[in-house]
């Protein structure tokens, strides 16, 4: 599968910046594999093709390499489930805002971006200070979540008996998870996300009288 690029780099450029580019690559690739406790320096070295030491030339530390590995994955989400939602006609009915978000959301984390998946799979392996600031981004993301669940109370496309903060962090929940269990040659990422879809839909929706 083609990786992507890194958000703010450029292909073309000078030696220094493609090289720069290659080792945050290689450095999101190893930690979305190996986790937060398991990523070496001279595994992301071997992995971009350079010598070790030339990774202190970018970053000062392996935490701060790491930090920005994370910091990129997260805004990679966002920024995509955001553009998927404003793409959206006016007055999309807020469950099918819901199930273009959960869409937008696997299609990041499942078929786009080892950067995502390192920041999902390693959110509760950072240092405590890392972690702190990692949280800002987290609640930027909760807040569009929370926003589409809000649409749908207020709209009446969410059955009123359910807990809406639940409802919401139940299905982060199960899209985060994602990528520990999906296995490409046993389902397609589209059927994945029609099978989501549908348990979101019909899981929230309130009942009607023949149910």
């Amino acid at each position: 599968m083609a990786r992507e690029r890194s958000p703010g780099t450029v292909r073309e450029g000078p030696k220094s910046a493609r090289t720069r580019e290659r080792i945050l690559l290689a450095a999101a690739q190893v930690l979305s594999r190996k986790g937060y406790a398991g990523t070496r320096l001279s595994d992301v070295a071997a992995v971009a093709e350079v010598q070790a030491p030339a990774l202190y030339y970018y970053w000062s530390s392996r935490e701060s390499l790491l930090e920005e590995v994370v910091t990129v994955g997260q805004q990679a989400t966002m920024e995509h489930v955001v553009a998927s939602l404003e793409a959206l006609p006016d007055g999309t009915p807020a469950m099918d805002r819901i199930a273009r978000a959960v869409a937008a959301h696997l299609e990041v984390v499942l078929g786009r971006s080892d950067f995502s998946q390192a920041a999902i799979r390693n959110a509760g392996q950072l240092p405590a200070d890392i972690r702190e600031r990692q949280l800002v981004g987290q609640r930027a993301y909760a807040d569009v979540w929370r926003a589409l669940v809000d649409e749908a109370v207020a709209a009446g496309e969410m059955a009123a008996d359910v807990d809406a903060r639940a409802a919401r962090m139940l299905v982060l929940g199960a899209l985060n998870w994602a990528p520990e269990w999906w296995d490409p040659e046993r389902n397609s990422l589209e059927e994945v996300v029609g099978t989501v879809q549908q348990i979101v839909r019909n899981g929230l929706r309130p009942l009607s009288k023949s149910d």
